[in-house]
């Protein structure tokens, strides 16, 4: 029996995150994954969405790495999703996991993230800089937020995730590399940005297991 690479569905992680929001005009939205189905990108005056987060996940949860996503903004039906178009990890095991149990697009890089005044990170791929940002902590509300959504990748597969941390007002700045494979961002400021710290995160389900064995 070949050993799993990776912890079964879900997963329950901890950590940091730093999200951006940002407006692009329709044409110059990343691609949706394949096999979609009728799953559309949210568009407002023909403008949709780019969710973008920095995530530094921690002990005690499952796993300890560092992230870079990119999302659409999608419309499920009546709901808002998010589809993961761009995402890298340091971490083999959530890559694999990744791929095999949500179909999200994971590929490594390298991540410098420091944490002083500000907070910031950046990214280095395979074929040079990513990206990089620098978020400053304004204020903090001292309760934990909760909030649940969910991630639509190819099939179309939909992994819900619940979430709940403390909200961070941030003042931010970034930098994209406009030859990259976020340079779609490049030339745009986001609309906003906020911090998320000490976040419990359950992402996943293990309801689809139990249907196999039926």
């Amino acid at each position: 029996m070949t050993e799993q690479r990776y912890p079964p569905e879900p997963w329950t992680l901890c950590g940091d995150a730093f999200v951006s929001v940002w407006r692009l005009p329709e044409q110059e939205l990343p691609a949706l994954p394949d096999s979609m189905n009728g799953i559309v990108p949210i568009s407002m005056g023909g403008y949709g969405f780019v969710v973008t987060a920095w995530v530094d996940y921690q002990e005690p949860g499952m796993l300890s790495y560092r992230e870079l996503m990119a999302t659409v903004a999608v419309r499920d039906g009546t709901k808002p999703a998010a589809s993961i178009t761009h995402i890298w990890v340091d971490s083999e095991t959530s890559l694999a996991g990744g791929r095999e149990l949500w179909h999200i697009p994971k590929d490594m890089a390298k991540f410098e993230w420091r944490s002083s005044r500000a907070i910031t990170a950046t990214a280095h791929g395979d074929h040079g800089p990513i990206a990089g940002a620098a978020f400053v902590p304004m204020a903090t509300v001292p309760i934990a937020v909760p909030s649940a959504f969910a991630v639509i990748q190819r099939g179309p597969l939909r992994s819900p995730v619940r979430v709940a941390g403390k909200p961070m007002l941030v003042r931010t700045s970034w930098w994209v590399d406009a030859d990259g494979p976020l340079g779609f961002l490049h030339g745009h400021k986001p609309l906003a940005s906020m911090g998320l710290t000490g976040f419990d995160m359950r992402f996943g389900t293990h309801l689809r297991y139990a249907a196999r064995r039926r």
